[in-house]
């Protein structure tokens, strides 16, 4: 080989060193400087952790517009692996990809514990606040001794919760106060989420955002019967208030859901409040108000035991056209032995759901999901 060629072939090794070494560091990984991935140190850079926190949060930097939006939990210390395995589940198929802020309410003071555990699994905002113990107590005003006396009867008859002050404490709470809560002022919509509970299917597009932009007050996943003993003079008392305020009661309303007679008995169905996505602006209007207050004044959540679910359905039911009350088919959800999973198998299938089709409970006999279908396809 002469020496023309051979310094020819040097100078070509050369170029192709230079190509080589420029396309590897093109396609290195953008934000990650190459003494990272080798190990070594640079002051002038953050730690690989903090670089990778920072790419887990991107969601909260980009050009997608959060609803005025949060999840609303009601839970107590001792609840703490329920609301650990409840935001878990959340996370995973929802709030990772969005970032909406957390609110969890307790009539105690939140442990360090528990807010330390529950804080590392949430990469947004999470507060976490004291209920005023006049949202949380039994009024001074109720009659004890008829308290005390329907309680009895309850635990006699085996009625669920029935000799428990603290949980009627809780329904009174969920129907006239968490909405009022400090911590919740700065919020328009909420997402009530409980202990224990499971999503079953990725929820790829905001539910928030749906309500918002679809003009829903109101949305669902499952619609039950009322146990009968709970509720004995509730519908009277609604019938008073539907009397002396006909300007609050809505057009095209969802009467006929809740009704079997055009309004002269409540046939009990309501929807479970355990899951709720709704408008607080809703319960901090003026026809709710007076609802609650006019429900409030005769004592029932204590001489009875008045669910908040009964109470904000018949409300939705009332005060809002029954296109404002949105199910949501797609969201697969699990409360205690009930759980709705979507039926459509597109839908079924796109979520990517663990639940079987054929344990939903949307057509149970217990559920009212038929009449919620009847309802809706009428004229």
């Amino acid at each position: 080989m002469t020496w023309t060629r051979q310094l020819r072939y040097v100078f070509m090794a050369f170029l192709f060193m230079v190509a080589y070494h420029y396309l590897s560091s093109y396609h290195a990984p953008t934000g990650l400087p190459w003494d990272k991935i080798s190990g070594k140190s640079s002051s002038s850079n953050p730690p690989l952790s903090s670089l990778q926190q920072c790419q887990s949060s991107d969601y909260s930097n980009t050009s997608y517009e959060l609803a005025n939006a949060t999840f609303v939990m009601l839970i107590r210390n001792s609840d703490l692996d329920g609301t650990i395995s409840s935001i878990r589940a959340l996370e995973d198929r929802f709030n990772s990809k969005f970032g909406y802020p957390y609110v969890l309410l307790n009539n105690e003071p939140f442990t360090d514990e528990f807010k330390r555990r529950v804080s590392v699994l949430i990469r947004s905002e999470v507060q976490f606040g004291l209920i005023p113990k006049e949202h949380w107590s039994q009024p001074d005003w109720i009659d004890e001794e008829n308290a005390a006396k329907a309680r009895k009867q309850m635990v006699a008859t085996n009625v669920k919760y029935g000799g428990s002050v603290s949980y009627r404490n809780m329904c009174r709470f969920n129907s006239g106060f968490f909405y009022r809560h400090e911590l919740l002022q700065k919020y328009k919509w909420y997402w009530r989420v409980e202990p224990n509970v499971k999503f079953y299917c990725d929820i790829n597009d905001d539910p928030f955002r749906y309500m918002e932009e679809n003009q829903k007050v109101y949305g669902f996943t499952i619609t039950v019967y009322e146990i009968s003993a709970t509720i004995r003079s509730l519908w009277s008392t609604v019938t008073d208030f539907i009397e002396n305020h006909p300007e609050y009661i809505a057009t095209d309303n969802a009467m006929g859901f809740i009704s079997d007679n055009n309004g002269k008995t409540y046939n009990r169905c309501h929807f479970w409040s355990n899951f709720e996505i709704a408008d607080m602006d809703f319960w901090r209007g003026e026809a709710y108000t007076a609802f609650f207050e006019h429900l409030d004044s005769k004592g029932g959540f204590y001489y009875e035991r008045w669910g908040d679910a009964p109470v904000h359905s018949i409300a939705a039911a009332l005060f809002l056209r029954r296109d404002q009350v949105h199910f949501f088919a797609e969201i697969g959800y699990q409360h205690d032995d009930w759980g709705h999973c979507p039926l459509p198998d597109d839908m079924w299938e796109k979520g990517r759901c663990s639940c079987s089709q054929k344990g939903s409970f949307d057509y149970d006999p217990s559920s009212c999901k038929p009449r919620w279908d009847k309802f809706m396809n009428s004229q």
